[in-house]
C-alpha cells in the first residue's frame, strides 16, 4: 500500500504590511507549537517597500541616512530572523514557512537547503540559471543575487523565509550592502529572463516546487479563515479556527 502523502496548508496573503505578516506569523508559531494549529502552513505575500534587520544588525550596512527612509515612507524594522539587512517590495515573492521542523525531522541548514532548491527551480522555469553560493546561503546569477534567505526558530517552530526577486523595484537594493556584502548586486526574474515573469505564474511554480521538494501536497487556505487565528475558539475541530487539510481532518474525525 503507498503511504499516503501529508498535507500542509497554503493562503496567498496578497500585499500585507510587514508589521501585520510578522504579528501573524508570531501567533501561528505559537498556535503550531501548542497544537492548536495542527499541521504546517506556507504564507505566500508579498510586502509593501520595508528594510529589516536580522539578529546580526545591520545599520551599518544602510548606505543613505534613515531620514531619506522616512521621506521615502520606507520603514526599518529589527527582527529575529537569521541575517542582516535585507529589502522587501512589491514584485518580490516571499515565503514563510511555519513548519514544526521537530516532527518533520529537519533542521534549519536542511530547510535552507531545500527553500534555495525551491528559488533554483523556479528561476530555472523561465531560463535562468540561478545557483547556491557556498560561502553565502540565498541564491544567486553570477554574482547578483536574485533569492534571500533568513529564518527563526521558536518552540520548534519555523518562521520567516524566503525572499524571490520576481520584478520589484531594484533600486532600494542600491541602498544597502544587501545581507551585509560589500560589492553585491541584485538581480531578478524579470531583468534575467527572456520571458516575462508575472507574479501569478511565480507563485504557481513555486508551489508546485515546494510540494516537490518537501514531498507534501499543499490544500489552499482562505485568507479570512486564517486570520480567525488571532481569535482561537476552543470549539473549533483540532482546537483552532483554521479548517486542516484533509490529512488532519481525517486523523481529527478518527
Amino acid at each position: 500500500m503507498t503511504a499516503k502523502r501529508q498535507s500542509w496548508g497554503i493562503v496567498d496573503l496578497g500585499r500585507v504590511p510587514y508589521e501585520e505578516a510578522w504579528a501573524l506569523q508570531t501567533r501561528l508559531v505559537e498556535a503550531r507549537a501548542d497544537g492548536r494549529l495542527p499541521h504546517d502552513v506556507i504564507l505566500a505575500l508579498e510586502h509593501p517597500p520595508v528594510f529589516t534587520l536580522g539578529k546580526r544588525g545591520g545599520r551599518e550596512c544602510l548606505l543613505v541616512p534613515e531620514e531619506r527612509l522616512r521621506r521615502s515612507g520606507i520603514g526599518l524594522v529589527q527582527v529575529e530572523r537569521g541575517g542582516n539587512i535585507t529589502y522587501h517590495g512589491p514584485g518580490q515573492l516571499v515565503i514563510y514557512p511555519i513548519l514544526h521542523l521537530l516532527q518533520l525531522g529537519i533542521g534549519v541548514v536542511d530547510l535552507v537547503d531545500r527553500l534555495e532548491e525551491v528559488m533554483i527551480r523556479t528561476c530555472a522555469g523561465w531560463g535562468v540559471r540561478a545557483q547556491r553560493n557556498p560561502i553565502n546561503r540565498g541564491v544567486w546569477v553570477g554574482p547578483k543575487k536574485i533569492g534571500a534567505i533568513g529564518i527563526a526558530v521558536r518552540r520548534g517552530v519555523s518562521f520567516h523565509g524566503m525572499a524571490l526577486n520576481v520584478d520589484p523595484d531594484l533600486a532600494p537594493f542600491s541602498w544597502i550592502q544587501p545581507c551585509g556584502l560589500q560589492g553585491v548586486g541584485v538581480t531578478s526574474i524579470a531583468a534575467e529572463a527572456a520571458a516575462p515573469a508575472g507574479m501569478a505564474e511565480v507563485k504557481g511554480e513555486v508551489r508546485a516546487h515546494i510540494e516537490a521538494v518537501f514531498q507534501i501536497g499543499l490544500e489552499a487556505l482562505e485568507r479570512r479563515e486564517l486570520l480567525r487565528l488571532r481569535s482561537p475558539s476552543a470549539e473549533t475541530p483540532c482546537g483552532n479556527d483554521v479548517p486542516a487539510p484533509a490529512e488532519c481532518r481525517e486523523r481529527v474525525r478518527g
